[in-house]
C-alpha cells in the first residue's frame, strides 16, 4: 500500500510540474480549443481555451508505473501500450481538428478503425495470458467466454474509451470521475495480488501489483491535471487524454478479469454514452429529444445546474458506485 501512496504523490508532483511549462508551450502554439457550434451557448466562451492537455499527465502516468513496477511487466507494459494506443488516436484527432479549425477532427471510421486495431490486438494479448473467463459480481463465478472472448473484450474497450471521450464536456468531469474510478481500481488491484499471493501465485500477483502501481499512477495524474483543469479550465484534456484514460481504465479490468465490473464503477461513463444513444434512437424513431442535450452532462446544465454542481454530482455519484464496486469483489 505504500507503493500505492509514493506512486499517486509522484504522479502527481510531475504532472504539476508539466503543467506548468506545457500550456504556455501549448498557447503559444495556438493549440485552442474549437467550441461545437450546437454546444451550450456558455461553452462559446471557452473557446481558444488551450486543449490536448493529456499529455500532461499520460508522460507521468507512463514513467512512473513503469519506474515502480517490479519484476513482472507483462501485464503493466500492456496496459501502458493500450493508453499510448489510444492517447495517439486522440491526439491525431485534436491536431487535425485544430489545424483544420474544426471542432471535429478524425472521421468517424477513420478513429473507429483505429480502435477496432488497438482493441482486437490487446484482447488477443490478453486472450493468450489471462484466460477466457471473465468474473461475474457479486459472486465468485468465472464465466467462460470462448472463442467470444476477443469481439467481446473488443467491444468493452471500444466502448469504454469512447464513453470517458463522451465524459470529457465540462471543467474538471472526465479527470474528477476517472480520479476515483482509478483509485478504486488500484485498490481492487493490490487486493488481488495479495488473493493470489496467498494461494502462491506469484507471477500473477507481481503482475497485478503492477496493475495497482498503473492505476494509481493514473489517479496522481488526473488528481494533478485537476489543478488546471477544474472551473474555470486553464487547460482540456482534449481527445488525447480522455482516449487515454479510457484506454488506461479499460485496460486494467481486463486483464484483471473484470470487465463486467465497469457497468458499476463507471457508472458515469455509461450514463453519458446511453444519453446520446437513447437521445439518436428517440430523435430518429419519434422525431422527439429525451434530454434537452446529450451527453447527459449537457442536459443538466442546460436545466439551469452551474457546471460546477454538475461536476460535483456526478463525482459523488461515482464514489458511490466505486463503493458498491467494492462490494462486487
Amino acid at each position: 500500500m505504500d507503493r500505492i501512496i509514493y506512486t499517486v504523490i509522484i504522479s502527481f508532483v510531475l504532472t504539476l510540474a508539466l503543467g506548468v511549462a506545457i500550456i504556455p508551450m501549448l498557447k503559444k502554439l495556438k493549440m485552442g480549443q474549437n467550441i461545437r457550434d450546437d454546444g451550450p451557448k456558455s461553452h462559446y466562451s471557452k473557446a481558444g481555451t488551450p486543449t490536448m492537455g493529456g499529455i500532461m499527465f499520460i508522460i507521468p502516468i507512463v514513467l512512473v508505473s513503469l519506474g515502480l513496477s517490479t519484476r513482472s511487466y507483462d501485464y503493466v507494459f500492456a496496459a501502458v501500450l493500450s493508453t499510448l494506443g489510444f492517447g495517439a488516436i486522440g491526439f491525431i484527432d485534436d491536431f487535425i481538428g485544430i489545424y483544420m479549425k474544426r471542432s471535429l477532427g478524425l472521421k468517424s471510421y477513420q478513429k473507429i478503425l483505429g480502435q477496432i486495431i488497438i482493441s482486437v490486438l490487446f484482447a488477443f494479448f490478453a486472450y493468450r495470458n489471462v484466460g477466457s473467463s471473465v468474473y461475474i459480481p457479486f459472486t465468485n463465478i468465472e464465466w467462460d467466454l470462448g472463442y467470444f472472448y476477443i469481439p467481446i473484450m473488443a467491444f468493452i474497450m471500444i466502448g469504454t474509451v469512447n464513453s470517458v471521450n463522451l465524459t470529457d464536456g465540462l471543467d474538471g468531469l472526465a479527470s474528477g470521475v476517472t480520479l476515483i474510478v482509478s483509485m478504486t481500481i488500484s485498490i481492487i488491484a493490490a487486493f488481488a495480488a495479495h488473493a493470489v499471493e496467498q494461494d502462491g501465485l506469484i507471477y500473477l500477483a507481481d503482475n497485478y501489483k503492477n496493475l495497482a502501481i498503473f492505476s494509481a499512477a493514473m489517479t496522481g495524474g488526473c488528481l494533478g491535471f485537476l489543478r488546471f483543469n477544474a472551473h474555470p479550465a486553464k487547460v482540456f484534456m482534449g481527445d488525447t487524454g480522455s482516449m487515454a484514460l479510457g484506454g488506461g481504465v479499460v485496460a486494467v479490468m481486463v486483464l484483471l478479469k473484470l470487465p463486467l465490473l465497469l457497468p458499476i464503477v463507471g457508472g458515469i461513463y455509461m450514463a453519458e454514452s446511453l444519453s446520446v444513444i437513447l437521445q439518436v434512437i428517440s430523435f430518429k424513431s419519434r422525431g422527439k429529444r429525451i434530454f434537452r442535450m446529450s451527453p447527459l452532462h449537457h442536459h443538466f446544465e442546460l436545466g439551469g445546474m452551474p457546471e460546477t454542481r454538475v461536476v460535483a454530482m456526478f463525482m459523488i455519484a461515482t464514489a458511490l458506485l466505486c463503493l458498491i464496486g467494492l462490494l462486487a469483489v
